[in-house]
């Protein structure tokens, strides 16, 4: 095979995501940002909790403009903000709309991809509320009370839950005062 036919073959098997990267006739376009965004980074996360946590993190604390250097390499300035502030918003109203089964469920994800020890996560959230810079900027009030509120619910009963396991099934350590007798 040619050189030629090997570039060829590459450009016809590629994704077609990457092709319309590389392609300079097509348009840049914030919904490609988007597209790109999902598909490249947001697909990864394990849950949307974790993406909204993601996607706030994107965001500059102090002035509210979201950053993302990939997508700004590929779409530019505007077109990345738009679209890391869409996606942001989507994924908020998507938490919204879970049922607290649900909510408690993603939380539940959440707090075992931070590898940090339920009670001590569980007791961080409900003390310090790190979900509150979570929120993305211009959406309803009513809305952002809602999601709060339901955060609250959700760690509530995942404590709940994490008590009576605790309870259920006492570590190795809690037994050894009751061995020494």
């Amino acid at each position: 095979m040619s050189r030629q036919q090997i570039a060829w073959h590459r450009q016809k098997t590629r994704e077609p995501h990457e092709r319309a990267m590389n392609d300079p006739a097509k348009l840049v376009t914030p919904n490609n940002a988007y597209d790109d965004l999902q598909h490249r980074t947001l697909s990864g996360i394990p849950c949307d909790l974790a993406r909204l946590i993601y996607l706030a993190s994107t965001r500059d604390y102090n002035s509210g403009v979201y950053h993302h250097e990939g997508l700004f390499a590929r779409y530019g300035p505007e077109s990345t903000r738009v679209a890391l502030r869409a996606a942001h918003k989507d994924i908020f109203y998507r938490l919204i709309a879970l049922s607290l089964e649900e909510l408690v469920n993603e939380l539940g994800i959440y707090v075992r991809i931070s590898r940090e020890a339920p009670t001590g996560f569980i007791h961080a959230w409900q003390e310090l509320e790190p979900y509150r810079v979570a929120v993305p900027m211009e959406v309803d009030s009513t809305m952002v009370q809602l999601f709060q509120s339901n955060i609250r619910l959700a760690l509530e009963v995942l404590r709940f839950r994490q008590e009576q396991h605790s309870q259920a099934y006492p570590s190795a350590s809690s037994l050894q005062p009751l061995l020494g007798r």
